[in-house]
């Protein structure tokens, strides 16, 4: 491990993103977001990477998805008002299957709402938010050190099943400072996309391997092929109705879904006997884990499940991890958007919704509350 530093999160991104390959940013500043671009326009140049600040967020996209067609990894960050503007150009990204990261810094909303107040508002847009069926994966780091960790992890997603990957942060993780030890280069597991082992005239760019997922040439290497964000064939032509249509539509769904396991990552703490469960993520979890060791305190049998990959939906290991809690509470800084997820897996009448909009974070006492009421109780 290195010396341990006093790090703020969007300063853990912006490293972690550094630390996993990542030379490309183009972005345009916004709160509470700004400094991942402040920190990589003064890092990238001296490694060899590139910085660029777009003339908008629509642009910073194209640009982000014209570096990775090279081979680049690259990456952009953002909050909501920009995320929004985004989605069409992550659509885009999503049909030609292009990696790359982008990390949206919640903050409340909706519109310009409070730039510097904490929320987790854009759970379902970050899901949804693109127009069409499509797969998306989505992490949320409950912590510096787990920022730096997770931006690692949305790079190697990106490139291993060569789709955008969204960091949805949250202002209060962004800008919060900790004490974090990281790890030294050499032990931080790096992934980089499948390249074509066939000839250029032989190279199909969007013909799968048996994982789902296409080798991807980098522009410039002499392998030719078409980019579009129409249905499109093996080859990357334009393509109607019918069998291709399906085949990609739901190939872009599956070579996500399929790998469930290597994408969902979390933390548990004491589920095993406890009658209430409280799942969490992003900035809540620090309120919740605060409560659960308050209402174990007072004599609540009571677990804690903190997710990091909301999206896909990691629905086996809430059906594993809930299957012996009574009550199931769910706090967000929403007006409950993950929580309809966990209610349609576990059923409604085992779920407490606790929610907070105002611009304030949870006061741990507004989980414990509920916790007691539900009679965890030894």
């Amino acid at each position: 491990m290195r010396p341990a530093r006093l790090m703020q999160g969007n300063q853990a991104c912006a490293e972690g993103m550094i630390a996993a390959g990542v030379r490309f940013f183009a972005g345009y500043p916004i709160t509470p977001s700004t400094e991942v671009a402040e920190i990589l326009a003064e890092e990238l140049p001296k490694i060899g990477g590139k910085f660029i600040q777009m003339e908008d967020e629509i642009a910073s996209m194209g640009a982000v998805l014209g570096a990775s067609l090279t081979g680049v990894k690259a990456i952009t960050a953002t909050s909501g008002p920009g995320f929004s503007l985004k989605q069409e150009l992550i659509g885009y990204g999503c049909m030609a299957e292009i990696p790359c990261v982008i990390v949206n810094v919640q903050r409340m909303g909706p519109s310009t709402g409070l730039p510097t107040s904490p929320a987790q508002g854009d759970v379902m847009q970050a899901r949804w938010g693109t127009h069409g069926d499509h797969g998306i994966i989505v992490l949320s780091p409950g912590s510096v050190k787990e920022t730096f960790e997770v931006a690692v992890a949305c790079v190697n997603f990106a490139e291993k099943y060569r789709t955008p990957v969204i960091l949805l942060l949250d202002e209060v993780i962004g800008h919060m400072r900790e004490r974090v030890e990281l790890p030294e280069a050499r032990d931080i597991h790096i992934e980089n996309r499948k390249v074509p082992a066939c000839a250029p005239e032989e190279y199909q760019a969007f013909k799968p391997d048996a994982d789902g997922v296409p080798p991807m040439a980098p522009f410039g290497e002499g392998y030719y092929y078409h980019v579009t964000g129409l249905v499109h064939t093996y080859g990357g032509m334009p393509a109607g109705p019918g069998p291709i249509t399906d085949e990609i539509v739901h190939r872009l769904e599956s070579k996500i879904t399929r790998a469930q396991k290597d994408i969902t990552l979390y933390t548990e703490d004491g589920i095993e006997g406890a009658e209430v469960l409280v799942i969490t993520y992003g900035g809540s979890s620090r309120a919740a884990g605060a409560a659960v060791k308050e209402a174990r305190k007072k004599g609540a049998k009571v677990g804690l499940l903190k997710l990091v990959t909301l999206w896909p939906f990691p629905c086996e290991l809430i059906l594993e991890k809930t299957k012996h809690a009574k009550t199931i509470i769910v706090p967000e800084l929403n007006m409950g958007q993950l929580v309809g997820e966990i209610e349609r897996y576990t059923g409604r009448d085992r779920v407490v919704s606790v929610t907070r909009v105002d611009g304030e974070l949870f006061e741990p006492e507004e989980i414990v509350e509920p916790i007691l009421a539900a009679g965890g109780k030894k």
